[in-house]
This record gives C-alpha cells, structure tokens and sequence, in this order.
C-alpha cells in the first residue's frame, strides 16, 4: 500500500450532465485508491474558466483558475479523462490544459482514459493527450484506457457492465499511483525497473 499523501487527481473533460466520461475517471480513481492513493475528483463543471487569452497576467481570470490550479499542482498522479469529439479529445479539456502549464504537469504521472459513443473507441483523442504529456514534460504511463460505445458500457450509477473494461480502467489509477509513489520518493531504480516491466498498450 501507499502513503496515502500520494494524491491522484482525475480531470474530467466533460461538462455533460450523466457524463460517462466522467464515469470512467471515477472507475479509474477507484483503482488508484485500490492502491494506496488518496484521490481526488475536478469536474470542470465546478470552475468557472475563462477561455484562454494566452496572456500571463492571471488576474484577468477567475479567481476559480487560481483553485484549480493549486490542486493540480498539489497532485503527484493526474488521470485525464475525455471524449472523443470529431477524432480528438474535448474542447473543455484544451480549455483548462491551455489555462495551466510546467507548473501543474511536469515530472508528473498522467494517466490516459476515453469514452466515444461509436465502435472506433477514443484512441484519437488519446493520442493527442499522450503528445500533450510529452510537451509538458510529464510522464505518460503505458496503459491507457479507451472506451467504445460509452452508452451500453456504463450503467445509470456509474458502475459498468464489463468487468474487463472496468478493470482496464482501474488499471491506469494504479499505475498512476504506483509510478507517482516511487517518482515522488525518488526511488530512481525502483522507479525505471517498474517502468521497464510495465505491461505493453495492448492499443485500445
């Protein structure tokens, strides 16, 4: 088990109400508390941000932007969450990725879920995310999880249909958990042979 002073945060990228996107943070959140982390959930519905200006002056923004970031920059593991819209994660998540930077991301564990309402499933948008990481200096962790057809998959209260894919979810919370655990503790070794002996992105 964890520190639980290992927090892992999970952004959702939707503002849906019912979201299943936010459904499958949870389910990955819950697998990072499966291993030790204490977690935590940003639904962006509770912030209001201000579109992207570019402009570093912060106090043209909300003072919401200050909280969000500040939590995130507190979190060692980060899970982001989206839909995929037109071959590419939501424009809500840009939003807030673009409002934050090296300060809240970098040298951070980042886990990758998606939902899409069609058969092709999300790898798109994680695609796209995953190069995000890597701009922001942060560690995208192999596995990744995405979600075709969110809408048979999730049921009303959030739980799934699919035993695999819910632990497929839960699987991305661990290994946010365990590489931030060890990255934080600066347990260089341990940290590259947990790495190294990560399972393969099977790519779904």
């Amino acid at each position: 088990m964890l520190n639980s002073q290992c927090l892992v945060v999970g952004i959702s990228g939707s503002l849906r109400a019912g979201s299943y996107t936010t459904m499958a943070v949870v389910a990955a959140l819950r697998g990072a508390e499966e291993a030790g982390a204490a977690t935590k959930l940003i639904d962006l519905r509770d912030y209001k941000l201000a579109l992207s200006t570019g402009t570093l002056d912060d106090t043209s923004y909300p003072d919401e932007l200050a909280a969000l970031r500040e939590l995130v920059k507190s979190a060692a593991g980060i899970i982001l969450g989206t839909p995929e819209y037109h071959g590419s994660f939501s424009g809500v998540l840009k939003n807030a990725l673009d409002l934050m930077g090296f300060d809240e991301f970098e040298g951070k564990m980042i886990g990758l879920v998606g939902v899409s309402g069609g058969q092709m499933g999300a790898l798109d948008a994680l695609n796209s995310l995953r190069n995000i990481g890597r701009a922001l200096h942060a560690w995208v962790v192999p596995e990744q999880a995405s979600i075709p057809e969110a809408w048979k998959v999730f049921q009303p209260d959030g739980s799934l249909r699919n035993a695999r894919l819910d632990e497929r979810l839960k699987t991305v919370g661990r290994q946010v958990a365990r590489f931030a655990y060890l990255h934080a503790r600066e347990q260089d070794l341990a940290f590259v042979k947990a790495w190294e002996q990560a399972p393969p992105n099977p790519g779904g």
